[in-house]
């Protein structure tokens, strides 16, 4: 019995998806290791006939194997003909060839949290800032290339206002980024909407990296209050500020009426003691589970059976088929 994928289903190779019947050894192959996408290398190819396949459908898409082939589920590995109902590891097969960033913690990346919370917008490959201020916008594009190596710059544009029912002159920094923009929603819990956003719990791994998140918040929804010593920041996303409260250690009630509610920030809040560390993963899950909708019987037709491919791998023993983890029995 063959154990792998039919000859012209797609295998995902570090320089691009293949036919299976097309992998020779030597071939590097994405594969996941927990949440993580890695590379594994091919170290010998079979190929086996046999007159019986399935076709796994899961939410994204088709693909025929062996029934025997292996695929990853939240109870363990179970045989392809026995997954109907399950969910399955997969990761976004387009995502795998793009680059991987170092994100690399500290202020800079604080600064960049809480700048892109308060005014940013995190699109699907992309993430940009455009507010009024040059200087504003200039620190952004600063700590942004100082926390993730990637060229930031700033554009001169205009936005329209609705107040003064004119075109006002701004500032943006924009880069194209799918890791970063998927970074983002993963720091903010899956929305980065500003007003379903999540509290960004990674700008907790030390007292620097929360530092530089305050000063990037408070300049995109704060101000200085005149004759004290703090800043107040204005908000309509009540659990945010209630979350940033507890960590300041400061008071906080939202209005009854309106649809803002206001943070007083104290410039000595640290002496509070209220700060507390943790640790937070920077870069941002690659895998997910995914739903099989059924498996279909797929009988060989006329005489001309199903060859299945199968590989022996180091230093990882599972694959991809179009972003399906996989491996073969032992």
């Amino acid at each position: 019995m063959g154990y792998g994928p039919t000859s012209k289903m797609l295998v995902n190779l570090v320089d691009g998806c293949t036919q299976a019947k097309k992998v020779v050894p030597g071939s590097a192959m994405w594969t996941l290791d927990g949440d993580r996408t890695v590379q594994t290398t091919v170290v010998d190819v079979s190929a086996v006939k046999a007159r019986a396949a399935v076709d796994v459908v899961t939410d994204h898409m088709t693909f025929s194997a062996s029934p025997d082939l292996l695929l990853a589920t939240p109870d363990g590995w179970t045989h392809a003909a026995d997954v109907a109902g399950k969910t399955v590891a997969w990761t976004h097969a387009r995502k795998l060839c793009r680059e991987r960033l170092t994100i690399r913690p500290g202020y800079e990346f604080g600064y960049f949290i809480g700048a892109t919370c308060a005014d940013g917008t995190v699109g699907k490959n992309y993430v940009s800032l455009v507010v009024n201020e040059e200087y504003f916008a200039a620190r952004y594009a600063t700590a942004l290339t100082a926390c993730t190596g990637l060229p930031a710059r700033l554009e001169a544009v205009t936005r329209p206002s609705g107040y003064l029912k004119r075109d006002l002159p701004g500032f943006r920094v924009r880069v194209v980024s799918s890791y970063l923009s998927d970074a983002l929603r993963h720091y903010a819990g899956g929305d980065a909407h500003h007003l379903r956003q999540a509290f960004p719990r990674v700008v907790l791994r030390d007292i620097d990296t929360f530092d530089g998140f305050l000063d990037g918040y408070i300049e995109g929804d704060g101000c200085r209050a005149k004759g004290q010593g703090g800043c107040h920041v204005v908000s309509a996303n009540v659990p945010f500020l209630e979350e940033l409260a507890q960590i300041i250690g400061a008071r906080f009630t939202p209005p009854k009426r309106g649809l803002r509610s206001q943070l007083y920030v104290t410039d000595g809040w640290a002496g509070r003691g209220t700060f507390a560390p943790e640790e937070h993963p920077l870069d941002p899950p690659e895998s997910s589970w995914i739903k099989v909708q059924e498996v279909r019987p797929r009988p060989a037709l006329g005489t001309k059976p199903f060859t299945f491919y199968g590989y022996r791998l180091a230093p990882y023993p599972t694959f991809l088929v179009n972003g399906h983890l996989v491996r073969e029995p032992w």
